[in-house]
């Protein structure tokens, strides 16, 4: 038999030489595979997000800063950026709901100042938390010439109340009963007889129960006012009947 031919060995070999030198050429480390070519790629996203969770912190946008926080936690588990976030997200989410839950109290308060039969009145005003069947507001009045009051307006029937009656109120669950009357002019409120007393516990509470019963059928509601957000200043103090202060 011929000798087989040297030249396919050579060729292999010359072949094995050129994809050595190639590799070389390119740093002497091989191609990443797929797999760590998605590590790094999540890696760099990780990094990109906690630069951004970063600037959030930096312009105190809690609302976003916690959104961030809680996707790179949960997409990056274990990495540098979650470490680092994780030092910072509780207080984050703590602060962002409070203020969330702080603004969300203020929003139920309507505060307004208007012509009222002949003066003028300044109003703070709220609705249950809990509607019933009809829409009752709690409103503090201040008047020109009829002074403050603090009261209940439903906004169709009146409420059942003989004389002087008994509301068995709470405040922030602690029972503190109030008196009330029914105004004589026939209006659908009721009437708080102690508005000072009254005003100066609801400003120390987060939540009101009163307990009523509606002119309609005679049938018993208990109102919850969620007053915490309550802001004194904004409901505008008035001058005295003649000017005086």
């Amino acid at each position: 038999m011929t000798p087989a031919s040297p030249r396919p060995r050579s060729a292999l070999a010359a072949l094995a030489g050129a994809l050595l030198l190639a590799a070389c050429s390119q740093g002497g480390a091989p191609a990443p595979d797929a797999a760590q070519q998605q590590a790094q790629a999540q890696a760099s996203e990780a990094a990109q997000n906690l630069a951004t969770y970063r600037q959030l912190l930096a312009m105190h946008n809690d609302q976003m800063a916690a959104t961030m926080g809680e996707d790179i936690v949960q997409r990056f588990p274990g990495s540098a950026a979650a470490k680092e976030v994780q030092q910072t997200l509780p207080d984050v989410e703590k602060r962002w709901k409070e203020n969330s839950e702080k603004t969300r109290l203020a929003a139920l308060w309507q505060y307004q100042v208007a012509p009222m039969e002949g003066g003028t009145q300044s109003t703070a005003s709220i609705y249950e938390s809990q509607p019933t069947d009809v829409r009752v507001r709690l409103v503090l009045r201040r008047h020109t010439s009829w002074g403050q009051s603090a009261f209940l307006y439903s906004d169709a029937h009146g409420f059942v109340c003989k004389g002087d009656c008994t509301i068995a109120a709470k405040f922030d669950d602690k029972p503190h009963p109030i008196k009330a009357y029914a105004p004589p002019t026939g209006e659908p409120a009721l009437m708080i007889r102690d508005d000072k007393g009254f005003i100066a516990l609801l400003q120390k509470s987060r939540k009101i129960s009163l307990p009523v019963t509606m002119q309609d059928g005679e049938k018993k509601v208990e109102l919850v006012y969620e007053v915490g957000g309550f802001v004194p200043d904004q409901w505008q103090a008035l001058p005295k009947k003649g000017g005086k202060k």
